[in-house]
C-alpha cells in the first residue's frame, strides 16, 4: 500500500504537472468509489487547483476552499496522462481533467476495491477528522517519547488514528532500524529505546521520501522497492546476515530479524499456531 513517502512525493509531482490550472471535470469510472454526494464534482469546474498536498495516506487537491481527497488503499495507483485521455480503462476509478494540462487517472488493481475519493466543502474535514498526528510532528514525538499506550508498537504505528501515514512497510523497516521487536509494547521500552524508535521512524521515512522523489509521472504498480526488510523474509538481514523471518496474519504479515530485534527468539505465527519457518 502506498504510504507517507509515496503519497507525499506523488503530491509534489502532481502539483508540478497540474497545479495552477483550472479544474475541468471529474469522470467517474467506478461510481461506488465516490464517497460523497454534496458538493458535486461539477461544482469545482473552473476553479483553480491551488496546491496538491497530503494528510496521512490521503492525497489532497486544494481549490482555495473546497478539496478533493483521494485514498489509494492497497491497490490504487495514479497515471499522469499527457496528452489527456478519454478511455475507460478496466481498472479505472476516476479521471480528473484540467484545462490545458495532463489528465490524472486514478486506477486500482486487485479485488478489494477500496480506493475512494471525496469532494469536501470548505471547512469539512471528512475522513481526515479521525487521523492521528503526522510522524514528523511534535505531537507524534511526545506520543513515542512519553506516551502510555500499552499496545504493540507495530500496531500503534499502523493505526491511522494514532499515527497517520505509516503502514506495514515503513513500520517493519523502522522497527528493524531501531532494533525493536514488533511484539514490544510502547510502555515496555526504555527512554533510550523510545528515542531510538523515534529517530528510526523519521530517518526511514526520510530515506523513503528521498527514494520516491526520484520517480517521474504518477505512481507505478510497484511500490516499496526500496524497503529494507518488509516483504524480504527468507533473505539475509542487511545488518547481521541472519535470515529474516515473518509472522503471517489474515491480511498482512510482519517481517523482522530475530538476531537484531528479538534476541534470537522466533516469534510465533498465531494464525497458523506454529513457529514461523
Amino acid at each position: 500500500m502506498p504510504e507517507l513517502p509515496e503519497i507525499q512525493a506523488l503530491a509534489e509531482r502532481l502539483e508540478a504537472a497540474v497545479g495552477g490550472t483550472a479544474f475541468e471535470a471529474a469522470q467517474p469510472i467506478s461510481f461506488s468509489a465516490l464517497k460523497t454526494y454534496s458538493p458535486s464534482p461539477d461544482s469545482l469546474s473552473g476553479r483553480t487547483l491551488t496546491s496538491v498536498g497530503r494528510r496521512g495516506k490521503y492525497l489532497i487537491l486544494n481549490f482555495d476552499g473546497p478539496r478533493i481527497l483521494v485514498h489509494l488503499s492497497q491497490g490504487g495507483r495514479v497515471d499522469v496522462e499527457s496528452p489527456p485521455k478519454s478511455t475507460r480503462p478496466k481498472f479505472g476509478v476516476v479521471r480528473f481533467l484540467f484545462e490545458g494540462a495532463p489528465s490524472v487517472l486514478v486506477k486500482e488493481y486487485g479485488t478489494e476495491r477500496k480506493a475512494g475519493w471525496w469532494v469536501l466543502a470548505e471547512g469539512d474535514q471528512g475522513p481526515l477528522d479521525g487521523l492521528g498526528p503526522d510522524p514528523f510532528s511534535d505531537e507524534f514525538a511526545d506520543m513515542i517519547l512519553t506516551g502510555s499506550d500499552g499496545r504493540r508498537v507495530h500496531t500503534l504505528l499502523r493505526k491511522q488514528s494514532t499515527a497517520a501515514g505509516m503502514g506495514r512497510g515503513y513500520t517493519d523497516d523502522s522497527l528493524h532500524r531501531a532494533r525493536v521487536s514488533p511484539y514490544a509494547s510502547l510502555t515496555s521500552l526504555t527512554p533510550d529505546e523510545r528515542q531510538a524508535l523515534l529517530d528510526a521512524i523519521r530517518s526511514v521515512l526520510t530515506d523513503g521520501l528521498e527514494a520516491e522523489r526520484k520517480r517521474t509521472g504518477g505512481l507505478p504498480n510497484k511500490v516499496g522497492d526500496h524497503w529494507v526488510v518488509h516483504n524480504r523474509h527468507g533473505t539475509p538481514c542487511p545488518v547481521c546476515g541472519d535470515g529474516l523471518r515473518r509472522v503471517s496474519y489474515e491480511s498482512y504479515e510482519v517481517t523482522y530479524c530475530p538476531a537484531c530485534q528479538t534476541g534470537g527468539k522466533i516469534l510465533a505465527d498465531r494464525r497458523m499456531s506454529r513457529l514461523v519457518r
